[in-house]
């Protein structure tokens, strides 16, 4: 009989997990006025549709912007109707001299109700089998998708744990399958992990961590444009053009070109998301947004043998 007990303890909790976060969000959300949020990566996409949601909503934001002369700048200055309570800023999360930057300038504009939220935005996706990109093309991307992010959470967690804010990470569905573009993949599994040990940790000085898990948008953002099977071709070394002939790289080139034309241009889907993890009084850990079948990817990577999502997901590129 006592062997029972942890499982129904464990069903006990479940049951009543639900109830405690219905009566949590009954409380009042957040008054963002005087509190202030950074965002990386608001030239395009994601991040430059959440700045200008939050500065209606009423938050001081900091838009960091890799280009912050460029047209994406230029017109989220605009949008935001000028100076004010939108501040754009240059900021390449791979620059340490940048992220320094960024925390004095946030620290000689605080509102009067401090740092609220950092919400690490800024992210690139290429398409390529494993061979076929090079050993700098890695760097990049773990500089930027992982490295960038944790750059910047440590540098600003000292502020985010005096005035108990929140940190919000875009990561994506494919941290848990890949289809043709696995040096992504790998960078938003890895940032999906360090999250997991953050929560826990920042969980004592009242920060809470959140991660959001869009499906396919890539009609909304910037982040991953068409590539032809000649850009891709011309980009291959000696040995791997010995492996794979033109033809091969023209059938994977349309495949991933037809996945990111059935992306979603509807991105303020994803940032809902990204509000409510900054000004819900019970954030979730993780928000997925994406479509049924795509969590169902998701479903049967997390639950099924490995041998059963290979399956799949060799099927899906074979057609």
């Amino acid at each position: 009989m006592w062997a029972a007990v942890p499982l129904l303890l464990l069903l006990l909790l479940l049951l009543l997990l639900p109830l405690a976060r219905l009566c949590r969000r009954g409380a009042a959300r957040l008054e963002p006025a005087g509190r202030a949020v950074l965002i990386t990566g608001c030239d395009s996409g994601f991040g430059h549709l959440l700045a200008l949601r939050l500065h209606r909503l009423g938050f001081t934001v900091f838009a960091g912007c890799l280009c912050p002369g460029g047209d994406g700048a230029r017109r989220l200055q605009r949008e935001a109707g000028g100076a004010g309570r939108l501040r754009v800023l240059r900021l390449d999360v791979t620059r340490a001299r940048d992220v320094r930057a960024a925390k004095e300038l946030v620290l000689s504009h605080l509102p009067e109700r401090g740092f609220w939220g950092l919400v690490n935005n800024a992210g690139i996706s290429t398409f390529g089998e494993t061979g076929w990109l090079p050993m700098e093309t890695y760097e990049k991307f773990a500089d930027v998708n992982l490295l960038g992010s944790i750059r910047t959470t440590l540098a600003f967690l000292p502020l985010l744990r005096k005035y108990k804010g929140r940190i919000v990470f875009m990561s994506s569905i494919i941290a848990y399958f890949t289809l043709g573009n696995g040096i992504y993949s790998m960078t938003k599994a890895a940032i999906e992990k360090f999250c997991d040990a953050l929560r826990l940790e920042m969980k004592k000085f009242g920060v809470q961590v959140c991660i959001i898990q869009p499906g396919n948008y890539a009609r909304s953002t910037k982040i991953q444009p068409p590539l032809s099977a000649e850009e891709i071709w011309s980009e291959l070394s000696e040995e791997e053009k010995a492996v794979y002939n033109k033809e091969y790289v023209q059938e994977r080139a349309d495949f991933f070109n037809s996945i990111l034309s059935e992306g979603s241009p509807n991105g303020s889907e994803v940032v809902d998301a990204m509000v409510d993890a900054l000004t819900s009084p019970a954030p979730k850990a993780r928000y997925m947004v994406a479509k049924l079948k795509e969590k169902a990817l998701v479903f049967v990577c997390a639950l099924f043998p490995t041998v059963v999502m290979d399956s799949v997901l060799s099927y899906a590129l074979s057609k």
